[in-house]
């Protein structure tokens, strides 16, 4: 239904016997939204729903923002469970990795990102932080747009429904020491002015709004230069002052005493020394991280962007999420190289790593909070928003109109009480997902389990993933 606030404000509304407010469950919730996909008002205690609006299937929540992101990387989920060498590690599937990244073409990143944004749709993200690096040609050399692959990427988003906001990267070197960049990097390499002017180009075809936001990833500091990513981010500034800044840092145990030996300092300590590191940034895994690191990163206000299904898979380690929660840290969770697509098994694994290596049980609750669930679905759902420099992540006035509808009669759910609901969504894992309906700036892309344009988009992606293997 449709109805005015004022004269000046056209408003949805859509009312829910239980919504996941700031403050908790709430019962009888109004939502409202305008024309733009802005929540205008959220009213919980209505004494019963107005006539004519529309009433959601189940209890109601803000949907989860996806900090990191390699779409192209979803088409090559399960290709590199096997052991490749006797040492196998995360710089042998990044061999992998680099191989398959350089018999993508456009049309064939197109079809996996728009598939990949589906199914995030479906398992209840309703936005994404593109981490884009495939930039240029398969040899190489720069398309006419120079902003070909990374608009491809944008417009899946568009089309999906999914909110975006789009990273494009600055990758100029292989190591530490500024080492020339290897021929398999080729795709990935620009000079700040160069990625500046890309992003450039791709606000001129593709301009913010309410859904969609630009930033920059400098790829991580073995891959730029101190006056490079100084370069980089005062051209962002004047271009965008403000926008988010994502960069890969201390994932790997060698990535660090590389840093240590060409740099003089941990990585993660490094680039707080040297920059201005704040509540813009998002360090993405983080994973070895001291105990004095771990304090500093927190009072940064900076975003750890915890990818926990990627890091299992590439064995990177695990981030010292209690001591950093402790310190008040924030966070949020990616699915990165989509060797899963579930918000749930990042929350998960979070805490169940905690487990083994304290073995103990629920050990990142919080004194305030003794669910578990509970503490580490807020806290992603604010570090995940503040990583995504968009209004989002909030079932509140002025946030995007984003949230999930739970199937209530789910067998994880069902008789219990508003409660252990997170609860069971995070750590239960019986039968088909809990997540029945997506919306997204207040429109409804999933359905009973089923996005709008499902069979068409993974007929595409059967399609691109047919002419990826035959080449393989």
């Amino acid at each position: 239904m449709t109805q005015t606030m004022d004269t000046n404000t056209t408003t949805r509304a859509l009312f829910a016997a239980y919504a996941y407010l700031p403050d908790g469950w709430r019962r009888n919730v109004l939502l409202e939204w305008d024309e733009m996909g802005t929540l205008r008002a959220v009213t919980p205690d209505v004494p019963h729903a107005p006539e004519g609006v529309a009433q959601a299937s189940g209890p109601l929540m803000p949907g989860i923002p996806n900090l990191h992101s390699h779409a192209f990387q979803r088409a090559m989920a399960g290709l590199t469970e096997y052991r490749a060498k006797p040492t196998d590690s995360f710089w042998s599937w990044r061999d992998l990795m680099y191989r398959f990244a350089a018999r993508i073409t456009p049309d064939d990143l197109g079809a996996i990102a728009r598939w990949l944004y589906v199914e995030m749709l479906k398992a209840g993200y309703t936005s994404v932080c593109e981490f884009h690096y495939v930039h240029h040609a398969q040899d190489g050399r720069r398309y006419g747009n120079p902003a070909e692959l990374a608009q491809r990427v944008v417009d899946a988003a568009g089309e999906t429904g999914i909110g975006m906001t789009m990273l494009p990267v600055l990758y100029q070197y292989s190591g530490f020491g500024a080492l020339p960049p290897r021929d398999d990097q080729r795709r990935f390499i620009n000079s700040p002015d160069q990625l500046l002017a890309l992003i450039d180009t791709l606000r001129g075809a593709r301009p913010e709004h309410g859904a969609l936001r630009y930033g920059v990833a400098p790829h991580s500091l073995r891959a730029v230069s101190q006056a490079s990513l100084r370069a980089l981010l005062e051209g962002l500034d004047a271009m965008l002052p403000g926008a988010p800044v994502h960069i890969h840092i201390a994932e790997q145990t060698a990535e660090v005493e590389a840093c240590i030996a060409t740099e003089g300092a941990r990585p993660v300590r490094w680039l707080l020394e040297c920059f201005d590191v704040n509540h813009r940034w998002c360090l993405v895994h983080a994973t070895h991280i001291d105990a004095s690191e771990t304090v500093t990163l927190a009072k940064s206000g900076a975003v750890a962007g915890l990818c926990l299904t990627t890091e299992a898979n590439l064995g990177d380690g695990i981030f010292p999420a209690h001591d950093y929660l402790d310190a008040q840290g924030v966070f949020g969770v990616g699915s990165d190289s989509h060797i899963g697509v579930d918000w749930r098994a990042e929350l998960r694994l979070l805490e169940y790593g905690q487990r083994l290596a304290r073995r103990q049980r629920n050990v990142l609750a919080a004194p305030n909070t003794a669910h578990v669930a509970d503490r580490l679905f807020d806290a992603a759902l604010a570090g995940g928003a503040r990583a995504t420099g968009r209004a989002t992540g909030a079932l509140e006035r002025g946030a995007r109109a984003d949230w999930i509808v739970l199937d209530a009669g789910h067998p994880n759910l069902a008789e219990q009480t508003p409660q252990t609901w997170l609860s069971s969504i995070v750590f239960c894992e019986h039968g088909e997902t809990p997540v029945l309906d997506v919306y997204t700036g207040g429109e409804r892309v999933v359905a009973q389990r089923r996005h709008r344009d499902e069979d068409r988009l993974y007929a595409d992606y059967r399609k691109a993933l047919k002419r990826l293997l035959a080449d393989a």
